[in-house]
């Protein structure tokens, strides 16, 4: 039987409060503040401690903790500035991508086979159309981000003050938070475990990933002769897609397939084959870090990620996997499932 004691008003207000607080998320585009907190107490949390050991004092602790927060935030920042400077190295961005992704589609009618080019459009509509009403939605998500982007710059860097803020509450005396705020706390601390688990299994099966499709691209495929348009933007597409579970390999493949029409539809088959092989080969490593750090199956995330995706858009389709796993480890901890 249980031993677990019954859930208070306290903790009934906690949940209530933060469900309240991930619609208010979701509906008022503040996902990438959320990220970026959740980034920088996640990393304080974990290196803390190297940096706290010895210390015994309550101050000392506090401006080791406050050194550490401002080291991750400001490696963070460099971390997403290095990232844009990669990609406007070559003159990419994601707009760019899109467009020349169309222009491909378009031109690439006279290098097919007649068989294969009956299946595309005649215009340029018609490949509006097939790209369907998702990527013209999210383009277009993507362009409001675009003309927004110090607006979305400020909601991260407060983000991930108020996450190094938060971070500083391992360094402080807890005895005397009321019942709310420790009720309050452990949500944050298992909405945090969950972003971990989920979060950082995916950086490395993305890392992985991303390595050999750099690889492929930026090696194997230049000693063919076979120099790729917008090669550094499509590393980071595969980078950032990769975060995404399951569908994310589907959207830089895609990418990665599109793109490579531009030298021949050769290139483009020989693509294919390679990052179907490669996530192959990974499915085994996958297996081993999806399953000892999230537990759920595809289909549930699946599920989660598409009912999240026509909720609230893209931020849903992101925020989807985290949420879901806190919604998961929070039932679990009642003993409900």
């Amino acid at each position: 039987m249980s031993k677990l004691p019954p859930a208070t008003h306290f903790d009934r207000a906690s949940w209530a409060l933060s469900l309240f607080g991930i619609f208010f998320v979701l509906i008022f585009h503040l996902l990438p503040a959320l990220i970026a907190g959740l980034l920088v107490y996640e990393l304080v949390h974990a290196l803390f401690p190297l940096f706290t050991r010895h210390l015994s004092t309550r101050r000392a602790k506090l401006v080791a903790v406050g050194l550490v927060a401002l080291l991750v935030i400001l490696a963070v920042t460099a971390a997403s500035f290095g990232v844009v400077f990669f990609m406007r190295s070559e003159g990419g961005s994601l707009s760019a991508l899109l467009a020349k992704m169309a222009d491909i589609i378009e031109s690439s009618r006279a290098t097919l086979p007649q068989a294969l080019a009956a299946f595309l459009p005649k215009n340029t509509g018609g490949i509006r159309d097939i790209m369907s009403q998702w990527l013209r939605e999210h383009a277009a998500e993507l362009q409001l981000i675009g003309k927004a982007t110090g607006h979305m710059l400020a909601h991260v860097l407060i983000g991930m003050v108020i996450g190094a803020m938060v971070s500083l509450r391992e360094a402080c005396d807890k005895d005397h938070d009321g019942p709310l705020s420790s009720a309050l706390a452990e949500r944050v601390f298992r909405m945090g475990e969950a972003f971990r688990r989920i979060v950082f299994a995916q950086v490395r099966i993305s890392a992985l990933n991303t390595t050999f499709t750099a690889m492929y691209l930026a090696v194997v495929l230049p000693m063919f002769g076979v120099h790729l348009p917008l090669t550094k933007t499509m590393i980071v597409v595969t980078f950032l897609a990769g975060m995404l579970p399951v569908i994310g390999n589907l959207i830089s493949n895609s990418v990665i397939f599109v793109v490579s029409l531009a030298h021949s539809p050769a290139v483009a088959m020989s693509s294919l084959v390679y990052l179907i092989v490669i996530h192959k080969l990974e499915y085994f490593l996958n297996a081993r870090i999806v399953g000892s750090q999230i537990s759920a199956k595809a289909w549930e995330l699946l599920t989660a990620m598409l009912v999240m995706e026509s909720a609230f858009g893209l931020p849903g389709l992101v925020a989807a996997p985290i949420c879901y796993a806190w919604l998961k480890d929070e039932l679990k901890a009642r003993e409900l499932l």
